[in-house]
């Protein structure tokens, strides 16, 4: 098993120091260091996204990995690897859900499950941290909200911004008013890279549960490149508006108090994933919350990193620049605004990930904490449901060719 990083080690690892971490919500306590009981978690869905997370909690002091789940016989034994030495594993969540030994569970499954497998373990009595989106379809919001209200349970969605320091502080500045109005909102996730090639991936369809997998989706041969690039397709999951979109547009709900745009309008191609994806892997979508004024652009493609993974509040006196390394404060010309930054990630701009600040871990501690003391964490169900709405309503122009309205009934 991976053995907690000592306290020191672990806050420069995450690269604030006490006095950051203090300063961006955290205490001892919420850390976990005057816990009396360790929180044991089973991790339900083992591919590569939940190991990561994985091995962010296996640096938070009093907590261990006493459950995996996985449908695939790979991905069990590779969650087992990052586990307590005794951990129990099985391909039915059930079983997991079933354990006295299990406090709370980490959700690393796919989109279309990740709404069932959370409300099955609110009925059961555990906390939750499930990867976004929340939803894999608008219907369903209504009844993961209710699973954790009605069972008082705390969950936890993973988009990590909510709990990054750079973040906290600039919606500090936005809700100052120091921008002025902001009517437009700049958001991007570019990458160049070829994700739609379909190698030959000797997976033996014996070590998969094909049909657990499936869930709800409807019923289909095994398809390996499905089964291992299942965002790209609609049973499983939304495309890029739903893997990367629902990350920043949830930062402008946040800021904004937004909770849903009112229209959707979106254009999608196939440039390097012809006849691979179901969905596009060049998209844009314009988002229109009018009661606010707001008018939200986002950007994505997989064939030009140009900007990268970024968001710009556009405000009548000036801008605010935010990636996940850094936020940027850039006046317009003849206004008084203050130009300021706070750069906590070394590499390029717009990156996906930098090592500090480390967005999962800060926001696993967030969740760690709540599930202590009960309170709420910084992206509980009803923002999860928030932010992958506005992703659906895109998706929707997206297929029907048409501008999408918020559903008034």
């Amino acid at each position: 098993m991976v053995q907690p990083l000592p306290r020191r080690e672990f806050l420069s690892n995450v690269g604030m120091g006490t006095a950051g971490l203090l300063t961006a919500g955290y205490t001892a306590t919420a850390l976990g260091y005057a816990a009396n009981e360790t929180l044991q978690v089973g991790c339900i869905g083992t591919g590569g996204r939940c190991r990561f997370l994985m091995k962010a909690l296996a640096n938070i002091p009093g907590v261990k990995v006493t459950a995996v789940c996985d449908v695939w016989d790979q991905h069990l034994a590779e969650g087992k690897k990052l586990a307590d030495s005794k951990a129990f594993e099985t391909k039915d969540y059930l079983k997991l859900l079933d354990r006295k030994d299990v406090d709370a569970v980490i959700i690393g499954a796919p989109d279309h499950w990740h709404v069932p497998l959370t409300v099955a373990a609110c009925v059961a009595g555990k906390d939750v941290y499930v990867e976004k989106p929340l939803t894999h379809d608008l219907s369903e919001g209504e009844a993961v909200i209710k699973a954790q209200n009605d069972h008082k349970r705390i969950i936890q969605v993973g988009t990590q911004q909510r709990s990054m320091p750079q973040f906290q502080k600039a919606y500090e500045i936005v809700k100052s008013g120091a921008l002025g109005d902001i009517h437009k909102v700049h958001l991007t996730w570019n990458r160049n890279s070829a994700r739609a090639q379909r190698p030959n991936l000797g997976i033996d369809p014996k070590s998969v549960d094909w049909k657990r997998f499936l869930g709800g989706a409807k019923e289909q041969p095994f398809d390996e490149y499905r089964f291992r690039q299942w965002r790209w397709f609609w049973d499983f999951g939304g495309g890029i508006f739903t893997d990367l979109m629902v990350h920043f547009i949830d930062v402008v709900h946040w800021y904004l108090d937004l909770d849903h745009p009112e229209s959707a309008t979106s254009i999608g191609d196939w440039y390097s994933a012809k006849d691979v994806w179901e969905t596009p892997d060049t998209v844009q979508t314009l988002l229109r919350y009018p009661e606010k004024a707001v008018q939200v652009y986002f950007e994505g493609t997989f064939s030009n990193a140009r900007n990268g993974a970024m968001l710009e509040f556009m405000g009548t006196n000036g801008t605010l620049y935010l990636d996940r390394g850094r936020y940027e404060v850039h006046p317009d010309r003849n206004k008084k605004l203050e130009a300021s930054e706070l750069i906590l990630g070394s590499g390029p701009k717009g990156a996906d990930f930098y090592d500090k600040p480390d967005g999962e871990l800060v926001h696993l501690a967030n969740w760690v904490e709540c599930v202590r003391n009960r309170k709420r964490p910084t992206a509980p169900a009803e923002v999860g449901v928030s932010g992958a709405s506005a992703a659906h309503l895109a998706n929707q122009a997206l297929r029907t060719g048409q501008v999408a309205r918020w559903p008034t009934t």
